[in-house]
């Protein structure tokens, strides 16, 4: 009896991912990584799902990060742990000689976020966290497809070298910026990239460069009824500095962005604030623009610290580069993310699929848009929007970037929407997707060094030959707290 409720579970799972046909037999010998990603989606099925309960927050993810460090070393990797002094971060090697292709993997989760796998609103840890952005499909992806191409690399007994970089804190810490710093990426040929997201596509859009600035502003405390003369009030200093700010939005460019909370304003309001906090984020599409309008604000928190008799430190949290494009990469990739295909759902997923499109007010012809691998696009540069530390890499090495339907279309990003499908077979699907596109791609690089080269040719092109990289951290050590409620 036990042998057949064994039998009937093991055609149950069977069927939830049968959306993966029996390889064909090529010449390239791709077919060993594509088997090999058949026959393990049940180990990384389980793996996104522990990464996604575990929920962690940036340069906190110990168990996560450990997760794909022992996935990685049970499959023939050798593992550099706490690199570029992050706890969290990695670097996997496998293999020997060049070319050598890195394959980025993140897995920091979000505040706020936590979310059951169910299609409507409903916390498994009220005010906790969750990976609205997938992440825990990104470092699963990322993984399984390299341990993929590892076992191409075994059997075929091609020279080469491929590499995972384990990258904390994407969500606001920089964990690549520290790992370009830091030299991990010298000597790497190319990187590849993804990303959840709600459709298939190769990834166009340069993004904005970013810088992360915390504004400390430090006044004299006194008695706010009995004595506020002797006082100098910090969260005065802070008013008086967003109102500046406000008033400069008009004659900025309109593709630049500012955004801030006030992280501390003080604890009573019958004492006046000798402390002070107000946290931003400013970008634009051109680190030049960034640099001006960085200056600029910190010219208003001088100007709101004198008016109000305080003083101001500002500290960089963290900075990002928009993207260095790469058209030859891009090609290539969407060669292979059209061999791969889209995510085809199962009725079970169907109807949890349709739920949430209705949460979102769409219409369910939009859920086409899992199984559509779009077109690829003309290169598109960024009339404002996200950022992200995977610019710093991509001026450094180049970078390809895409992404597959992990979330259910139409979601928005960083929504409770994100997490429940993340969490479900959808996203096991959207990782293993990604995992195959990663594998073709490499294969094809490892086995023709002509795609490298050109590759190359038009990286050294766009970026410049007087380029010099100047992390937009300065010589800061990772802000290791910064998660962490102060």
């Amino acid at each position: 009896m036990k042998k057949i409720i064994i039998f009937a579970l093991a055609i149950s799972f069977s069927s939830i991912f049968s959306f993966a046909a029996k390889p064909k037999q090529v010449k390239d010998g791709s077919e060993i990584a594509i088997d090999y990603l058949n026959k393990s989606v049940s180990i990384y099925d389980k793996l996104q799902k522990l990464i996604w309960r575990e929920a962690e927050l940036g340069f906190i993810e110990t168990n996560s990060s450990n997760l794909l460090q022992k996935q990685l070393k049970e499959n023939g990797f050798s593992v550099e742990a706490s690199v570029a002094g992050m706890p969290t971060a990695f670097v996997a090697t496998y293999g020997s000689g060049s070319p050598v292709i890195g394959i980025l993997a993140e897995y920091d989760a979000l505040p706020g976020l936590s979310q059951d796998t169910v299609p409507f609103i409903k916390p498994l840890v009220q005010g906790g966290n969750g990976h609205g952005c997938g992440h825990n499909l990104f470092g699963v992806g990322s993984t399984a497809g390299a341990i993929a191409i590892k076992q191409w690399l075994e059997q075929t007994k091609h020279s080469g070298t491929i590499k995972v970089f384990g990258s904390p804190a994407e969500e606001g810490g920089g964990g690549k910026v520290y790992l370009v710093r830091e030299g991990a990426f010298k000597g790497v040929d190319v990187v590849l990239d993804w990303h959840p997201g709600g459709g298939n596509k190769v990834s166009t859009e340069t993004g904005t460069a970013i810088q992360m600035v915390d504004f400390n502003f430090y006044g004299k405390s006194a008695h706010a009824a009995g004595s506020p003369d002797k006082g100098r009030s910090a969260l005065d200093a802070v008013e008086s500095f967003d109102y500046m700010v406000n008033m400069l939005r008009e004659h900025v460019p309109s593709s630049s962005r500012i955004h801030y909370i006030i992280a501390n304003g003080g604890e009573a309001p019958n004492v006046v604030p000798a402390y002070a906090r107000v946290s931003y984020y400013i970008r634009s599409p051109k680190r030049e623009t960034l640099k001006e309008l960085t200056t600029w604000i910190n010219q208003a928190a001088q100007g709101a610290a004198i008016g109000t008799q305080t003083t101001v430190k500002a500290e960089i949290i963290s900075g990002f580069y928009e993207r260095l494009y790469n058209k030859s990469l891009a090609k290539l990739v969407q060669q292979k993310l059209e061999k791969v295909g889209g995510v085809i759902y199962n009725q079970r997923e169907t109807v949890f699929a349709n739920e949430i499109v209705k949460s979102l007010n769409e219409k369910d012809t939009i859920l086409q848009n899992a199984i559509k691998v779009k077109p690829l696009a003309e290169e598109k540069p960024s009339l404002g929007g996200g950022s992200s530390d995977v610019g710093d890499v991509s001026w450094n090495v180049p970078t390809v970037s895409f992404s597959v339907a992990g979330f259910v279309p139409g979601s928005a990003g960083h929504s409770w929407q994100n997490v429940a499908a993340a969490g479900s077979t959808i996203g096991t699907k959207a990782a293993i997707n990604a995992a195959k596109v990663f594998s073709f791609t490499a294969i094809d690089l490892f086995s023709n060094p002509k795609l490298i080269e050109e590759a190359k040719q038009e990286f050294d092109k766009r970026r410049g030959t007087d380029f010099k990289y100047e992390s937009l951290l300065g010589n800061r050590a990772p802000a290791l707290d910064y998660r962490v409620k102060k």
